[in-house]
């Protein structure tokens, strides 16, 4: 495998603060590389200097000769006047062939419709637009900032495929864990812990956690080696030695070097996470929320309608439908923010709503943390116990010298944990969870999915992250963007039907207006051999598919992984199958338009 891009020695800060020093990496043609890190590691900053947007500090970034990049942010930003043909258009590679390569992109992005205005798409399609723009520039290596932010579920299993079957290397920045075990064939993690700043570990996510409890019980063990040593040479020193002699004070040199080595290692051990606990009200009441028969339209458009389910203590309803299929009004519903237009929302009397909203407009940025935290004063009350603001700060690892910072100077991440620490004050009879799990590192989501494990409340969890979805809920309701609902047991069970009605949809080309309207049969347009062909493609296909899927699975075997030849090989397999694939849904669609006439 050849090397596209190495960093040597990477440093970067931003005034008297140090983001990340040494770090160093390469990266191999079709590696698909994850990020992952806590908070404030600088896992942006670190693309970006990949990118080429930011400078680092100090080291070096060198791309092979030819390589292109291209970059999906965080947030994609694009003229609202342009439509969506325009904005791929305009960032694709010049070929004679380019119009034909944009549409090809757009259709494999899922746009059925490439005159929509980029200005009208939600974040999830405005995602789905800067992944297309990128594909388009024809790129060797791909970097995406958090791609499943935004994005719903179906549209990150989309990713996974679209990312799986691209053949060219990628990094990403994500805190999805399902996604880094799906879709990874590296994982790196940036941390203070490790000596060069930078853990990395060939294979799944999976594989990448076994390889790190491996690394961090063996710097453990260093650590008491050393603090062995230290207690041994300190004794030595309080021995009254003396330091007229030459060996004596090499001794002496040796013991405070030990000591220094000590304290490294003892703070790259140290780490910290934020310790979340919600207050339950401890309310015993049977049925907190009934939903009967409701129904909810907004725009004219009807989101869900008939839908009958109760909430009591220990529930766990998670919600899942595509972006704007109402996930967030229905969880406005349940609050009382906004009313049904028809059946009856009944709450227990004096009922206790928790709401973590998604975008967390509540707080206004100029806000300092200190008043973020702590709106009544200088002491905060936790479960009738009174606590300083600054040590209820440190709770969710935020520094005293934070405290005056404006919210909006604050990260993703620390602007969530403010939220959680708002939140953790209210007691609550049932917990509403839009998705909470936007812009947390993957420690602070694990501690967070503990708490709500225990929670002993009602709660309603609207999130993409399939994980938390997977752990936490007991019963899952699917919303259609035809406004259709269904519930499900588990994840799985939602997923096995979701491919199965979207099957068709799948295989078959999206046909134009009158080729949809166009009756199955008459096939006056075709030839003999090639309505036989019509006739048995379906087939072809299918089968083409299961091959590619087995290429896949092989590639991401964990001996094919580590094996340089093995792996080459299953790499250069998966392109084929897919080149046929690709080949026979183009004729596919060929003989549809031929003979719809």
């Amino acid at each position: 495998m050849s090397v596209l891009l190495t960093c040597d020695s990477l440093e970067k800060s931003f005034g008297s603060r140090t983001v990340f020093t040494g770090i160093s990496l390469s990266l191999h043609d079709e590696d698909r590389m994850g990020i992952i890190g806590p908070n404030g590691a600088g896992k942006s900053t670190f693309l970006k200097i990949l990118g080429g947007e930011m400078p680092p500090d100090n080291g070096t970034v060198a791309v092979r000769k030819g390589v292109r990049l291209a970059m999906v942010s965080q947030d994609p930003v694009f003229d609202s006047t342009m439509s969506v043909r325009e904005v791929v258009t305009a960032a694709a590679k010049e070929s004679d062939e380019k119009d034909v390569a944009v549409s090809r992109i757009l259709s494999r992005v899922g746009f059925n419709d490439p005159t929509v205005q980029s200005g009208t798409l939600s974040g999830g399609w405005k995602k789905r637009l800067a992944v297309a723009a990128a594909l388009a520039a024809e790129p060797d290596i791909l970097l995406l900032d958090e791609p499943t932010n935004h994005l719903d579920v179906e549209g990150i299993l989309w990713l996974e495929k679209l990312l799986k079957s691209a053949g060219i290397a990628s990094i990403f920045v994500t805190h999805d864990r399902y996604f880094l075990e799906g879709v990874c064939t590296r994982v790196a993690e940036i941390n203070r812990s490790y000596p060069l700043g930078l853990f990395t570990a060939a294979g799944t996510y999976s594989r990448f956690l076994e390889k790190r409890a491996e690394f961090l019980k063996a710097q453990r063990r260093e650590q008491d080696a050393l603090a062995n040593l230290v207690d041994k040479e300190i004794e030595w020193l309080r021995r009254g030695a003396k330091a007229r002699t030459r060996k004596s004070k090499a001794r002496i040199d040796d013991a405070m070097d030990l000591q220094v080595k000590l304290a490294d290692v003892s703070e790259r051990n140290k780490g910290g996470t934020a310790t979340i606990d919600f207050t339950s009200s401890g309310r015993l009441t049977k049925r907190l929320v009934v939903c009967d028969h409701i129904e909810k339209s907004l725009g004219g458009r009807k989101l869900f309608s008939n839908l009958n389910f109760t909430l009591g203590p220990g529930a766990r309803l998670g919600v899942l439908g595509s972006n704007g299929s109402g996930k967030t009004t229905l969880i406005r519903c349940i609050s009382g923010e906004i009313p049904v237009d028809a059946g009856e929302i009944r709450r227990a009397e004096g009922l206790s709503v928790v709401y973590f909203e998604q975008n967390r407009e509540s707080i206004d940025p100029a806000t300092p943390l200190r008043r973020a935290l702590s709106p009544g004063g200088d002491t905060v009350m936790f479960r009738d116990r009174p606590q300083h603001v600054a040590g209820w700060a440190a709770r969710f690892l935020f520094r005293a010298e934070q405290l005056d910072l404006p919210v909006g100077n604050l990260s993703g991440g620390e602007r969530a944990r403010v939220h959680i620490a708002r939140l953790m004050l209210q007691p609550a009879d049932i917990l509403l969870l839009d998705e909470p799990t936007n812009d947390l590192d993957i420690p602070t989501l694990e501690v967070l999915e503990a708490n709500l494990e225990d929670f002993p409340g009602a709660m309603v969890l609207v999130t993409h992250d399939r994980y938390l979805l997977d752990r936490l809920s007991t019963t899952l309701l699917s919303i259609s963007a035809e406004g259709e609902t269904e519930f499900y047991a588990e994840l799985s069970q939602w997923e096995q039907a979701n491919a199965a009605s979207k099957k068709p949809a799948a295989k078959a080309p999206k046909a134009s207006p009158a080729a949809a309207a166009a009756p199955p049969t008459g096939r006056k347009k075709l030839s003999y051999n090639e309505a036989r062909e019509w006739e048995s493609i379906e087939t072809v296909v299918a089968a083409a598919e299961d091959v590619l899927h087995s290429k896949r699975e092989q590639l991401e075997l964990p001996d094919v992984v580590v094996d340089p030849t093995r792996l080459m090989k299953a790499v250069e397999e998966l392109d084929a199958a897919q080149d046929v694939v690709d080949k026979l849904y183009e004729r596919w669609a060929e003989l549809e338009a031929k003979q719809a006439g």
